[in-house]
């Protein structure tokens, strides 16, 4: 973190990247720290957002001061500051960490669980994902967990599959410098389950494929193999 000054010459307090947790009563809130990364937006605004909610509701016909409903608007705004984290934080900073260990050998963990919030309709879709990546000349390796994170901080977002697939490879290819990267990602669509065609149980699989993983077709079966068990 860095320690700034104001212009009459008070201390400014440290930048760190934040989400709204709700807790101040001016809804600008006690920020909760996400991973050390600074932040690529500003705080998530809690009290616009239960206003917002509240006005939903009374637009869909609902009674917003009824028992049941009373406190969802700014249940439903702590969720989305959740949901949502993702925006408040850079998951390329969590490889920023890195080992020398002279691997040369692919390195792929399968299925990290994956939430994320469709940008069309705002409902989840969920499934996992499946990344590896091979070192480049440096051997150089970073944490098992990072690349949990970076899954983590790319899914907690509005977001497509498709763009979730490529952004989680193009920061390993950014941060890592590997010889190769492999994304797989195998999640199911509420949007396409609860409303619209209806058709729950179907799954939608997306990849992204960068360096040796794309240019040697037996390196990529290699990875597939070790990603469907088969």
């Amino acid at each position: 973190m860095t320690n700034a000054t104001r212009a009459d010459g008070s201390p400014e307090r440290s930048v760190s990247p934040l989400v709204d947790d709700g807790s101040r009563a001016d809804g600008v809130s006690s920020p909760v720290l996400l991973d050390g990364a600074p932040p690529v937006r500003p705080v998530f605004d809690h009290v616009r957002a239960e206003a917002a909610i509240r006005e939903l509701l009374i637009a869909v016909g609902e009674d917003v001061d009824r028992d049941g409903l009373r406190e969802t608007p700014a249940r439903v705004a702590r969720a989305f500051a959740e949901q949502f984290s993702g925006l408040y934080v850079d998951p390329d900073q969590v490889l920023e960490t890195v080992f020398a260990e002279n691997h040369s050998e692919m390195v792929l963990i399968r299925d990290i669980p994956m939430y994320s919030t469709c940008e069309h309709h705002l409902v989840p879709f969920f499934g996992h994902a499946h990344v590896g990546y091979i070192p480049g000349r440096a051997g150089q390796v970073t944490g098992l967990s990072k690349l949990a994170r970076v899954v983590e901080g790319y899914s907690k977002r509005p977001q497509v599959q498709e763009r979730l697939t490529t952004q989680i490879a193009d920061a390993l290819v950014r941060k890592l410098q590997p010889a190769g990267v492999i994304v797989v990602i195998e999640a199911e669509h509420l949007c396409m389950a609860m409303r619209g065609i209806r058709k729950p149980g179907a799954i939608t699989t997306t990849s992204a494929v960068r360096g040796l993983f794309q240019s040697q077709a037996s390196t990529r079966a290699e990875a597939m193999s070790l990603i469907t068990g088969r």
